[in-house]
């Protein structure tokens, strides 16, 4: 198991100087899942919900969210992403959405947590907008399905 790199050698917590790596193109990719009481699903699938399109709204808020990832999470460096997408899969049988965002950008590190943020706070997002009609959601399963480029190589999360 490799080091931990956020720490220095007295255990302190630190900031990754990145300043000799070399620039590469990396993307990432995260999911989630919200879980949910059918009759949520229905009313989110069909658009009826009276707060608007909870799907849209959730999907800028995710890619807002791996904008701002650096300021949520304390020792991510601030990154300019040149991609960042969220998309939904609505699946019935399981009454639940299923959530995957990917990041990408040219630069000196990773992207997974850009793309975690983006998949976590678009969940957190259709909470948001529908505890009002189902508050027995259950947000979960977050996870990063795949990364590419940089020193570590490529990362592909084995099939569950």
């Amino acid at each position: 198991m490799s080091e931990l790199t956020h720490l220095d050698a007295q255990g302190n917590a630190r900031m990754v100087d990145v300043g000799g790596k070399i620039v590469t193109t990396r993307v990432a990719t995260a999911a989630a899942e919200i879980n949910m009481n059918p009759e949520t699903l229905a009313l989110i699938a069909g658009h009826g919900h009276k707060k608007g399109d909870v799907l849209a709204v959730a999907r800028i808020a995710g890619i807002q969210a791996a904008k701002k990832c650096s300021e949520l999470i304390p020792l991510c460096h601030p990154l300019m992403l040149t991609s960042v997408g969220v998309e939904f899969e609505l699946d019935h049988a399981g009454s639940r959405v299923l959530i995957h965002a990917y990041c990408g950008l040219d630069g000196k590190t990773g992207v997974e947590m850009e793309a975690l943020t983006a998949a976590s706070v678009a969940a957190l997002t259709i909470y948001d907008m529908c505890k009002a009609v189902d508050k027995n959601m259950v947000i979960g399963n977050i996870r990063v399905l795949e990364k590419k480029g940089g020193k570590s190589g490529d990362y592909t999360r084995k099939a569950e």
